[in-house]
């Protein structure tokens, strides 16, 4: 908080600013424009505003005028029909007059929308940006040129877009000599110390594998590309800003900036800035760490400020994954933040200048009069705001500073619409000081006041509300941050853990007892099959019968236990899978190649699986009230099957058989656990799980072994109360055949759960957003080398949009690295076993058959990982178009990294080829037309439907995951009724007449 003198100067200064721009507006809340009109509709009307920027977003893709039409009704048309009058003002601007028809209106506002756009770019190219460029520097404003778009998705683009940056460079060198120096004319410099050409840049734009979890080999990645433009910037004696994007890559930006900065190469060239964003809880570290480098590499440099343009997308993400949100959640705080690190800059003028880049007076005149208490030259700090946005305030800015530089966006408008967005979000949000300042005309006092002030009344109205008590609700187990230094260092770390006790042998559990067999499998490492994760003991027919034995003694005792009693169990065992999670993780990677995020989500899954169903059997355990007539009660409630076999999948293998093996024991069954032999150490460790958890010896057995030795006798023992499967769909099948036979002596008919395969489809409609929908099919189909059940293996394209679809989409793919999971920068690795790698292989013997593969590769000979190839289970990763219903490649579970694109004349011939198979699993649309959003909803038949993103990656009770058809029969895991399926209900009707009298009740005896 500042000094009362300070503050009172601040406030004075920001009076002055006030009483100078008295009577403006930006042009975006200036009412006389139909864009005013437009932003004031949407302030006033939560609804309108999210249809608008929904449109605007989607906008640049509607090339035809059915599509303009559709898009325009389905976005903004009343239940009447008509259009809200705040649209139809478009027409007026667009010059259109007499009987208007529906084209004209849709190219009306189209045209005004895209006006809009336009207003906050400063050109679609090189020679409108130029000319731009000339009339805000004649106006006494300097300038740094930003290309809009963020990520690119194959190295093709990215590549593209480092050639993008040096054409805009040598436009700019063309015409340097025709900027008169601003300030001191005499010089070369603006204001005599700053460089005419401003760069700033977008990292991720230059390394399409940028990934958190591959901090180094994205650091190199973006640098190979970032250097050579750097590099031409220098010699024209230009500067450039690195800018700041999702917290994601803070680090990595900040890293990148420190190698560029301290380079023998550039060392010795001072004109090179930094973005930190203050609504960020980290950057006061951040900032006292830049400055603390800076001395110590004895490195002048410049920091720009800025509030942040990713507060939605922080908060929701951090919600979703189960993290601490980053960002200040008053915006207050992040104010009195800027405040706090531009001071800290401030006072480090000598070897750190600040670029202030804030809309906000309060903020402004806050750096003007602290810089002024502590004799900061001039030339120490400048003023930047965004180009088209705030006009009066950087005309203001320009008479009391002098040192004002315009932000400016340049290039095409569907990425510029993207940016438009961010900038509307910012600027409508309750909490903008624009809007207040100029839609809402808050008072001055409350504007100018010191935001630690403003944070702390707000802080105290929270905390006087109503806490809201949610219990002991569910929530999911956080997802791994790889922004995280200790994450990403644990892996390795576990990985070395895991390999000192590789090779040991795992015996069967029965009974409470360690069983060791003469008959082992071994388990391998897929990337380099030599090494042995494990020997793993078989069970034959006489273990199996064995460990019924003892499931049968321990069953009494364990269905009499409480529910609760048994939820507890399960939720020490959650504690415990918690504690060990990067160790659990790790042995997925080395067992089954799974990729490090993939592996350590299996975890958390797991974990869920226990935290949830405990919980839902605290829910089911007490007997429900059911019927109203007087004179009976009646109570509805539930009893184990008795005995359930649980045979679990290699692809999920903690998750699914945590989850199945959780759900028979938490209602009160023993379970006898048969996990895939490929998976079979991984298996083993919910023994070590069970175990110090205390279930008592009998409820749970560990009995893995060969399908064709005790596979049968399993499922068809007498004793066998239920089944519950996950794999292929021939297996299940024949589970459920062989379990519908009753055994001699069986007593119960058997129950079967099976989750089976699937032949996932993504639609991408040809107004579908192609960053998004390109990466998102991309992960579901290659993620774990498409190894699971809900893996797309169909991508279906609209006409329109199939060859730039197509073309990116091989693009990505192309640009993937491969190889061991064990390295971070692996997007794809070997496939399970030498068996699955046959089968795949000729699958895509069959694709080339059937279609045209337009991509078939493997890692290279020593592996991108440094991995030989041949010492692993690896299949090429394969595309092939040409590809319609008929075709076996669109019809059979590949379960590898095989992916068939098909090309659909209209929408309604992507559902039906969507729906043209025996399965009904998981399924993806991508698009942004709300009728079709809505058309899939009924009609995409699956289990699990994602609108606007990938197909896989489900969680426990937010997306409870199973499917129909040939996918699977039994209710869907991680769901209400999940569990139901492991029990027997049964009602007790008590007669409560006595003699003519029964008791009196209230509504309140009913559950």
């Amino acid at each position: 908080m500042s000094t009362p003198e300070l503050e009172r100067k601040i406030i004075e200064r920001g009076k002055e600013f006030f009483e100078a721009i008295s009577g403006e507006a930006p042009s975006i809340f200036n009412k006389g424009w139909w864009t005013g009109k437009v932003m004031d509709w949407s302030m006033k009307d939560e609804d309108f505003k999210v249809s608008l920027f929904r449109f605007v977003d989607v906008l640049p893709c509607l090339h035809t005028s059915e599509s303009l039409n559709r898009h325009i009704h389905e976005y903004f048309a009343t239940e009447s029909g008509d259009m809200p009058p705040v649209m139809k003002l478009g027409l007026k601007g667009a010059g259109v007059v007499g009987k208007l028809g529906g084209n004209f209106m849709a190219k009306a506002i189209s045209k005004n929308i895209e006006r809009m756009g336009r207003q906050f770019i400063i050109g679609q190219d090189a020679k409108e940006a130029v000319k731009n460029l000339h009339k805000l520097r004649k106006d006494g404003f300097a300038f740094t040129i930003d290309i809009l778009g963020e990520a690119t998705v194959s190295e093709a683009e990215s590549e593209a877009r480092m050639q993008e940056h040096l054409d805009l460079l040598e436009s700019l060198a063309e015409v340097r000599k025709k900027f008169t120096p601003l300030g001191d004319a005499s010089g070369d410099l603006d204001w005599g110390g700053e460089p005419i050409i401003n760069l700033s840049v977008k990292l991720t734009a230059f390394y399409s594998q940028s990934k958190p979890r591959d901090f180094e080999g994205t650091v190199n990645g973006i640098l190979r590309r970032l250097i050579p433009v750097y590099r031409r910037v220098v010699e024209m004696g230009g500067a450039m800003c690195i800018d700041m994007e999702s917290l994601d890559y803070k680090d990595i930006t900040i890293e990148v900036y420190k190698r560029l900065r301290s380079s023998e190469e550039f060392r010795d060239y001072p004109h090179l800035a930094l973005v930190l964003q203050t609504y960020l809880k980290c950057t006061d570290d951040d900032v006292t760490g830049m400055v603390a480098w800076a001395r110590t590499e004895k490195l002048p440099i410049t920091l720009r400020l800025v509030k942040g343009a990713y507060w939605d997308y922080e908060t929701v993400r951090a919600k979703q994954q189960g993290w601490e949100v980053p960002v200040y959640t008053i915006k207050a705080d992040s104010d009195a933040a800027y405040e706090r690190n531009a001071r800290t800059v401030l006072e480090n003028s000598d070897i750190c200048r600040l670029a202030c880049a804030s809309h906000n007076v309060r903020t402004i005149a806050a750096v003007m009069e602290t810089a002024k208490e502590l004799g900061v030259a001039d030339d120490r700090y400048e003023f930047q705001v965004l180009y088209g946005m705030a006009e009066p305030v950087r005309k203001g800015l320009l008479a009391v500073a002098g040192r004002v530089r315009l932000y400016c966006p340049y290039g095409e408008l569907i990425p510029g619409m993207a940016y438009l967005v961010r900038r509307l979000l910012e600027n409508t949000s309750n909490d903008s000081f624009l809007r207040q300042s100029f839609a809402n005309g808050a008072q001055m006092e409350r504007l100018l006041e010191d935001p630690e002030v403003t944070a702390k009344r707000e802080r105290e109205t929270c905390a006087a509300r109503p806490a809201c008590d949610d219990g002991d609700r569910f929530a999911n187990e956080a997802n791994v941050d790889f922004t995280i230094p200790g994450s990403r260092e644990a892996f390795p770390a576990a990985t070395a853990r895991i390999r000192e006790n590789l090779g040991q042998t795992y015996p069967l559990y029965i009974g409470g007892e360690d069983v060791e067999t003469s008959e082992t499998l071994d388990s391998y490492n897929p990337a380099k099959t030599s090494e042995i994760i494990g020997h793993v003991c078989q069970a034959g027919t006489a273990e199996v019968d064995r460990a019924i034995a003892a499931a049968k003694d321990a069953l009494p005792a364990w269905r009499a236990k409480a529910p609760e009693e048994r939820a507890e169990y399960l939720f020490k065992a959650a504690q415990i899978a918690r504690q060990r999670i990067f160790d659990l993780s790790a042995l997925q990677v080395l067992e089954v190649g799974k990729q490090w995020d993939q592996a350590y989500g299996d975890v958390t899954e797991a974990i869920d699986f226990l935290e949830y169903y405990a919980r839902e059997m605290l829910r089911l355990g007490q007997p429900r009230r059911v019927g109203r007539a007087p004179g009976e009660v009646n109570h509805y409630q539930y009893r184990p099957k008795g005995i359930a076999a649980v045979i679990a999948p290699w692809n999920f293998p903690l998750a699914i058989s945590v989850g199945m093996t959780s759900a028979a024991i938490v209602t009160g069954n023993c379970v006898l656990y048969k996990p895939s032999g490929l998976s079979s150490v991984i298996g083993h460790g919910l023994v070590d799980i069970y175990k110090e958890a205390g279930i008592p010896a009998g409820v749970f057995n560990y009995v893995p072994g060969r399908s064709s030795v005790m596979g049968d006798h399993l499922v068809g023992h007498p004793d066998i109360g239920m089944i519950a499967f996950t794999g292929s769909m021939e297996v299940g099948l024949h589970i459920m055949q062989h379990a519908a036979k009753p055994a001699p002596g069986q007593i119960q008919c058997k129950k079967v759960i099976a989750e089976m395969g699937g032949k996932n489809a993504c639609i991408i409609d040809d107004d579908a957003e192609l960053d998004e929908a390109v990466s998102h099919v991309i992960y579901s189909a290659f993620g774990f080398q498409g190894q699971k059940c809900s893996a797309c293996s169909r991508v279906i394209v609209l006409e329109p949009i199939y060859d730039r679809f197509v073309q990116r989409l091989v693009e990505a793919a192309r640009s993937l690295k491969l190889g061991s999971a064990e390295d971070p920068a692996c997007s794809m690795g070997p496939v399970v076993d030498k068996a699955a790698q046959q089968s795949i292989l000729e699958y895509i013997e069959l694709a080339r058959q059937e279609g045209n593969v337009l991509l078939s590769r493997m890692p290279s000979e020593k592996g991108e990982s440094g991995t030989s190839v041949d010492e692993g289970c690896y299949v090429p990763l394969t595309i092939v178009d040409g590809i319609t219903p008929e075709h076996r490649i669109a019809q059979e579970e590949v379960f590898g990294p095989v992916l068939a694109v098909m090309k659909a004349k209209d929408f309604d011939q992507a559902i039906e080829w969507a729906n043209s198979t025996k399965f009904a699993l998981t399924g993806a649309l991508f698009s942004r037309s709300p009728e079709h959003l809505e058309k899939a909803r009924r009609e995409f038949a699956v289990g699990n439907l994602y609108l606007n993103r990938n197909c896989t990656g489900s969680l426990v009770e937010r997306q409870p995951f199973g499917g129909f058809n040939m996918s699977g029969i039994g209710s869907k895991a991680g769901g209400p009724d999940y569990l139901v399926q492991f029990m027997d209900p049964y009602t007790v009707t008590e007669n409560t007449m006595r003699r003519g009298f029964a008791p009196i009740e209230d509504d309140d005896d009913w559950i």
